[in-house]
C-alpha cells in the first residue's frame, strides 16, 4: 500500500477511534463491573484502578480523549495533503466492505490529497480549542454523545475524499450528513435547535436525493458503479446536462449556495461553536470538492452555458449573503451568512473555469480554477479562527448578541488580536490570505477579453464587479462586527466583567488558523506551485507564468498586465508603521496634557452614545431595502398624558431573508396541507384497511399481467 494511502486511512481510523472512545466511557458500569471482576483477586491494585473510576476523571477523559484522537487524525490528514502536494503518485485500492460485487473502491490523488490539507489544519485548530470549550457541557450534557457524533462526522467527511465509487461515495456523504444533524441538534432542549436540525437534515437529504440521481444518470451509461468506469462515460449534451443540473442542485445545497441556503444561517448558530466551525470551514469545502470532482473529473465535457449558470449563482450568493450578513445583530448567524458569500465566491470561480475551459482557453481556465482552490484553502483557516473565536466571546461572556458587545479589546485583548486577523483576512485586506484568492479571481475574470463570444464577454465583467461590490460590503460588515465587538464600551454587565481565555488550548486554536492566514497571505507562492499539479492532473492544463518572477511576485497573467508581491506590501506596511510609531513617540515628547473628550454637555460619555450594529448598518439597509424582508418598530414612551414629553424611544428591526418568505415558507405551506390531506384516508377503520390493500392487490395483478 502507497504510504500517502495508508496516513489517509489511518487518519480515518483515528476519527472512527475517537467516536468509539466516546461510545466506550458512556458505558462506565459495564467499564467498572469489568475492572472489578479482573482486579477481584488484588485489593491494592483495584485500589490504584479505582481512582480512574471518579466522576471528575470520566469527565475530563470524555473532555480530553477524543479530541486527542481528532488531533492525531488531523495531523495524519495534514501529512497526507503535504505529500500529494509535493509530487506523490495516485494511489487507489478495493476495500473488503459493501455488497456482494460492490466493494469499496478508494483512491488518494491530488485534488483529494489537497482537500485532506483543507480538512486537516482547522480540525487540528478545533482539536486544541475543543477540550476547553466543552468544559461548561462537562455537567449538562452528554459529552459521549458530542464526542461520538464529532468522531462520525470527520470519518464521514474524510471517507467522501477517499471515495472512488458511487456506492462508497453515497454512504460516506450520508455519514458525513446524519452525523452532523446530531451536532445541530445536541443542544436539543432548545426549540431553535430542534427546527434548525431538522431544517438542515431535511435540506441535506433532499440534496443528497440529487447527488444520488445524478450518479445515476452516469452510471445508467456506464459499465460499473466505479468512479473509474465513469470517467470513460458518453453522454448526450441532454443528459449531461441533466446530470450537472442535478449535481449543481445536490453540491449547491450542502455548500449553501443560493437559493439552497436556508439552513446554514440556522444550523451554524444552533451547533456549538467548534462544530460551526468544522462546519463552516470544512464540511462546506467538502461540497466543493465533490462538485469539482463532478464537473472536471467525472463528466464527460463541460459547456459553457453550464459556466454562466453556476457564475451567476455565485455572484448572487456573494452579494445576497453579505448584504444578509451585514443586518445579522448575531455573530454566529453573521458569519453564517458570510459563509454563503465565500461559497459564492468558489463558485464564481468555478464557473469561471467551466467556461473558459469549454471555449478553450485552458490557461484561463486553469487560473480560475487556482482562484477557487486556493480561496477554499483560505476560507478554511479563517472562518474556522472567526467561529472559534465567537465560541470564545461566548465561553467568556455568555453573549452572542452585537448588540450588548463592546470593549472587549480592553477585556480579552489576546483574543481581539488574533480575531482581528481573521477579520482582516475575510475582509480581503494585503497582505492576508483572503486578498490573494480574490484577487486571483478579478484576474481571472479578466481574461473576458479572450472569450469569442461578446455576450460572455459581457456577462463576466458584470460578475466581477459584483465581485467587486461584494468585497466592499464584506469589509464594511466586519469594521462593523470588530468595532462594535471590541471597541468602545460595553453594553451589558456580562460584557463588562469579561475576562481573558486562561486555557492554553483554546488560545492555540485560535492562533493556528491566525498565523496560516498571516503565513499564506505573505508566502502564498510554495501552495500555488502545489496547486499548480492538482491542477495538472484533473485537467491537464499547466500555469506556465503564476510564479514566474520568483517566489516574490505573483504574475497570473504575465508580469507586463499584473502583479502583486505581498512581501513588498508587507516592508511598505512596516515602514509605515515604524514612522508613525516615530512621529508619535516625538509628539509625546512634546509637553501636553490628557483630557476627556467632549461630551458635547451631556455629563460624561456612556455607552448609549455610540454606535449600535444596527445603526452601523442602517445606511446599507436604506440603500438595499428591496432585498430584505425588513420590520421595523418605533415605540415611544412619554412622560405626560398629553404626549408632548418623549422620555424613551425604543427602535428594533429585523432583516429577514426574503427566500425563506418567498420560496420556502410556500413551500412548507403546501406541503402541511397536502399532508392534511392525505390524513383523510386515516379512517381508524379495518375493513377500509382491508380495502385499500385489496384495490392495491387488484392493480398490481393487472401491472405484472
Amino acid at each position: 500500500m502507497p504510504m500517502t494511502l495508508f496516513f489517509a486511512l489511518l487518519s480515518v481510523l483515528m476519527a472512527l477511534l475517537s467516536a468509539v472512545s466516546s461510545w466506550a466511557y458512556s458505558r462506565r458500569a459495564l467499564f467498572e463491573y469489568l475492572l472489578n471482576r479482573i482486579f477481584a483477586f488484588d485489593s491494592s491494585r483495584l485500589a490504584k484502578v479505582a481512582l480512574f473510576l471518579e466522576p471528575d476523571y470520566y469527565a475530563r477523559a470524555m473532555r480530553i480523549l477524543p479530541f486527542c484522537l481528532l488531533g492525531v487524525s488531523g495531523a495524519l490528514a495534514v501529512l497526507t495533503g503535504l505529500l500529494q502536494l509535493l509530487g506523490a503518485d495516485s494511489a487507489a485500492m478495493i476495500l473488503p466492505f459493501g455488497l456482494p460485487g460492490l466493494s469499496w473502491h478508494v483512491r488518494l490523488d491530488a485534488l483529494s490529497g489537497f482537500f485532506f490539507l483543507v480538512l486537516g489544519m482547522p480540525l487540528i485548530a478545533v482539536c486544541l480549542f475543543g477540550p476547553g470549550y466543552v468544559r461548561e457541557f462537562e455537567h449538562k450534557k452528554s459529552l459521549a454523545v458530542l464526542g461520538f457524533f464529532t468522531g462520525l462526522f470527520v470519518a464521514g467527511m474524510e471517507m467522501v475524499l477517499l471515495a472512488d465509487d458511487t456506492f462508497f461515495f453515497m454512504i460516506a456523504w450520508e455519514l458525513m450528513s446524519v452525523a452532523s444533524y446530531f451536532l445541530v441538534a445536541f443542544q436539543h432542549e432548545q426549540p431553535e435547535s430542534r427546527r434548525a436540525a431538522f431544517l438542515y437534515l431535511l435540506m441535506a437529504e433532499i440534496g443528497a436525493l440529487c447527488i444520488i440521481l445524478g450518479f445515476g444518470v452516469l452510471v445508467t451509461f456506464a459499465e460499473g458503479f466505479s468512479f473509474g468506469h465513469i470517467r470513460g462515460v458518453a453522454l448526450t449534451p441532454l443528459w449531461a446536462s441533466v446530470a450537472f443540473a442535478l449535481g449543481l442542485a445536490g453540491f449547491g445545497m450542502k455548500a449553501g449556495l443560493m437559493p439552497l441556503h436556508a439552513w446554514l444561517p440556522e444550523a451554524h448558530p444552533a451547533a456549538p461553536s467548534h462544530i460551526s466551525a468544522l462546519m463552516s470551514g470544512v464540511m462546506l469545502k467538502i461540497a466543493v470538492y465533490g462538485f469539482i470532482r463532478y464537473c472536471f473529473d467525472l463528466l464527460p465535457q463541460v459547456f459553457w452555458q453550464w459556466g454562466v449558470a453556476v457564475i451567476a449563482a455565485g455572484a448572487v450568493s456573494a452579494v445576497l449573503g453579505i448584504l444578509y450578513a451585514l443586518q445579522q445583530q448575531q455573530l454566529k448567524r453573521l458569519l453564517a451568512y458570510s459563509s454563503v458569500e465565500n461559497i459564492g465566491i468558489i463558485f464564481l470561480s468555478i464557473g469561471l473555469a467551466l467556461v473558459f475551459f469549454s471555449t478553450g482557453q485552458s490557461q484561463s481556465g486553469a487560473l480560475a480554477l487556482l482562484a477557487a482552490l486556493l480561496h477554499s484553502f483560505n476560507h478554511a483557516q479563517f472562518k474556522t479562527l472567526l467561529f472559534l473565536g465567537a465560541g470564545a466571546i461566548l465561553h467568556q461572556t455568555h453573549e452572542t448578541s452585537l448588540e450588548k458587545m463592546g470593549g472587549l479589546i480592553r477585556r480579552m485583548p489576546k483574543t481581539a488580536a488574533l480575531f482581528l486577523a481573521g477579520t482582516l483576512s475575510i475582509a480581503s485586506l494585503p497582505p492576508l490570505n483572503g486578498f490573494v484568492s480574490e484577487w486571483l479571481t478579478f484576474q481571472a475574470a479578466l481574461q473576458a477579453n479572450q472569450l469569442q463570444s461578446g455576450v460572455l464577454r459581457s456577462f463576466v465583467p458584470t460578475a466581477a464587479a459584483m465581485l467587486a461590490l461584494t468585497g466592499a460590503l464584506s469589509a464594511a460588515c466586519f469594521v462593523k462586527v470588530y468595532g462594535i465587538a471590541f471597541l468602545g464600551l460595553p453594553r451589558s454587565p456580562h460584557i463588562a466583567h469579561a475576562r481573558e481565555l486562561t486555557d492554553r488550548g483554546m488560545l492555540a486554536g485560535l492562533a493556528l488558523p491566525a498565523a496560516l492566514c498571516i503565513v499564506v497571505g505573505i508566502f502564498p507562492v510554495p501552495l500555488i506551485d502545489g496547486l499548480r499539479g492538482v491542477i495538472e492532473n484533473l485537467t491537464g492544463a499547466v500555469l506556465v507564468n503564476i510564479t514566474a518572477g520568483g517566489w516574490l511576485w505573483l504574475t497570473p497573467a504575465g508580469a507586463e498586465t499584473a502583479s502583486y508581491s505581498p512581501g513588498l506590501v508587507l516592508a511598505a506596511f512596516l515602514a509605515a508603521g515604524a514612522l508613525g510609531y516615530v512621529l508619535l513617540y516625538r509628539i509625546r515628547a512634546v509637553e501636553s496634557r490628557r483630557v476627556e473628550p467632549w461630551d458635547c454637555g451631556y455629563g460624561g460619555l456612556n455607552a448609549g452614545m455610540q454606535y449600535t450594529s444596527g445603526a452601523f448598518s442602517m445606511p446599507i439597509r436604506r440603500i438595499f431595502d428591496p432585498v430584505y424582508d425588513l420590520r421595523e418598530t418605533l415605540n415611544r414612551e412619554t412622560g405626560d398624558s398629553a404626549g408632548w414629553q418623549v422620555t424613551a424611544i425604543r427602535y428594533q428591526f429585523q432583516a429577514d431573508d426574503k427566500f425563506v418568505r418567498f420560496l420556502y415558507t410556500p413551500i412548507g405551506r403546501s406541503v402541511t396541507q397536502s399532508a392534511h390531506r392525505l390524513g383523510r384516508i386515516q379512517t381508524g377503520s379495518i375493513r377500509t384497511y382491508l380495502a385499500y390493500s385489496f384495490a392495491t392487490l387488484l392493480f398490481l395483478l393487472w401491472v405484472v399481467s
